[in-house]
């Protein structure tokens, strides 16, 4: 306990050190205020931002890219509860209670128990971060390169399954991340591999293009004809933000329940915040004396999602940190971050980069506090922002799309990538294929290729080494379950189609 608090006041003195803050700060308000704008989120933003990090100290880099992730968590609230407005899926929960709320002139206390909600679960996960990180190093350190191709394996699955439209589609784009993914030069044997001749492909296809065309082109084509945003039911005032008793005395146990769920799903890869404030909203309405205040304006529809998301969030940080392996897209860049900085995350990054864990850990507390001192005066200007016509944020992003990505090699031809990507992604998600599983396939690829091959070596080729070792055996059995239950569950739904079809003929 003694050399936890010890590491922990470690990390607050790196958090808090000007540079270092600086950059936390900067990422905490950027992250807020696309957590606001639609069309943007904090996948965009991290993937606009991921160049910065090519000039930056591995520590200022990964406390921006943290902030714009849990900035843009407490931004969301805003648009969902004062304009009904779902900007990013996980909000969409809170819109059902958050909007009638505003409708009520109560708007204010709506924002007030998100805000406290979120603080706690953050809290409360920063917590659990600290108390098995170390746990888990312990246990990761036993593990050979079988049972962690097995656990990296699972997470693909868990990824590709879960993701946003059907599993097959989630599958494809997974194996479409790791095709990507080998591209470029065999570490092992020197051989090239797909990249058609293409000099600048010898070294891989760049990260940082990838992101930027699938998550930030792609997005922005996807909005261009959005039209203007109407901000005329957000005014809250100050004095409107200030909860009674009996908010915060029935707003209480949600937020704890919340908390509870997304610590639970934080330990499952792949499930994402989405799902995540499903259940923590539907355990609320479940457990209710009167559910039929549900989407009429319960306090409790906003705080147990709200915490539930938070929580989830700050769990994910967990297995990326500790094992390498990122639970959702936005791990999976923080994750990418670490890597362009020469950084593998695993077992070893608390001995050996002890300033980028623990410094981490304290810039959670710091960057939320914050977070709680700035939306109070800032709401009002973040909504004025919804009225900004997006042709004018549409050419502003690109432009600044473009020299990023020229920025991190001098070459035009990554920002060739980036065009690439751009369509591609766009029409893939036209044609409702979810893009986030290309980047987990893509950064968890090379690794999940690497620990088989290694596993191969020391087994001297021999395929029964995955089953042999138990761990690893649990962790197929696990993803040959997941990928069962989600055919099955599929079969279930086309059946039920079925008949509902036939008997209205």
């Amino acid at each position: 306990m003694h050399e936890t608090l010890v590491n922990l006041w470690y990390g607050f003195r790196v958090a808090a050190e000007p540079h270092n803050l600086m950059w936390s700060v900067f990422g905490v308000v950027v992250g807020n205020l696309v957590g606001v704008l639609p069309g943007m989120g904090a996948l965009t933003a991290m993937s606009i931002l991921l160049p910065v990090t090519y000039v930056l100290h591995p520590v200022p880099a990964v406390l921006m890219l943290a902030g714009v992730f849990y900035g843009a968590l407490y931004g969301g609230a805003i648009g969902a509860i004062l304009l009904n407005l779902p900007v990013h899926p996980p909000h969409a929960v809170t819109c059902l209670d958050g909007y009638p709320l505003t409708l009520q002139g109560k708007g204010g206390v709506a924002l007030s128990i998100a805000m406290i909600a979120s603080f706690l679960a953050t809290s409360f996960g920063i917590l659990v971060m600290i108390m098995f990180s170390p746990l888990l190093v312990t246990i990761a350190l036993k593990l050979g390169p079988a049972e962690i191709f097995s656990i990296m394996l699972f997470g693909l699955l868990a990824g590709a399954t879960m993701s946003h439209g059907t599993p097959l589609k989630g599958v494809l784009m997974t194996l479409f991340g790791l095709l990507l993914g080998i591209v470029g030069t065999d570490v092992d044997t020197g051989t090239l591999r797909f990249t058609f001749g293409i000099p600048q492909l010898w070294d891989g296809i760049n990260l940082v293009a990838l992101c930027l065309g699938l998550f930030g082109v792609a997005e922005f084509l996807k909005n261009v004809n959005r039209a203007a945003l109407s901000a005329r039911s957000a005014n809250v005032r100050l004095a409107d933000m200030r909860p009674s008793k009996g908010d915060i005395k029935r707003s209480l146990f949600p937020i704890l329940r919340g908390t509870l769920v997304g610590t639970l799903f934080g330990a499952m890869p792949g499930t994402g915040p989405t799902i995540t404030t499903f259940v923590a909203y539907a355990l609320e309405s479940k457990i209710a004396k009167n559910p039929e205040r549900f989407g009429r304006g319960a306090l409790e529809g906003v705080a147990a999602p709200e915490a539930s998301a938070h929580a989830k969030g700050q769990i994910d940080f967990i297995p990326t940190m500790v094992l390498g392996i990122p639970g959702d897209p936005l791990m999976a860049l923080i994750l990418g971050a670490l890597m362009i900085q020469g950084i593998t995350p695993g077992p070893q990054l608390i001995s050996e980069h002890p300033d980028i864990f623990w410094g981490l850990i304290a810039s959670f507390w710091l960057g939320n506090v914050l977070l709680m001192l700035l939306n109070v005066p800032l709401i009002g200007i973040w909504v004025k922002l919804l009225k900004v016509p997006y042709r004018f944020l549409f050419p502003s992003a690109l432009l600044f799309i473009a020299v990023g990505v020229f920025s991190t090699k001098n070459d035009l031809f990554a920002v060739v990538e980036v065009i690439v990507f751009g369509l591609v992604g766009y029409i893939l998600s036209a044609l409702r294929f979810p893009l986030a599983p290309i980047l987990l396939g893509f950064v968890l690829g090379p690794m999940v290729e690497e620990n088989f091959r290694r596993a191969l070596l020391v087994s001297h080729g021999h395929l029964l080494t995955f089953i042999s070792h138990p761990v690893s055996a649990w962790f197929l059995a696990l993803g040959v379950t997941m990928v069962l239950t989600q055919v099955v569950l599929g079969a279930r739904s086309r059946w039920r189609r079925s008949r509902v079809h036939l008997s209205s003929m």
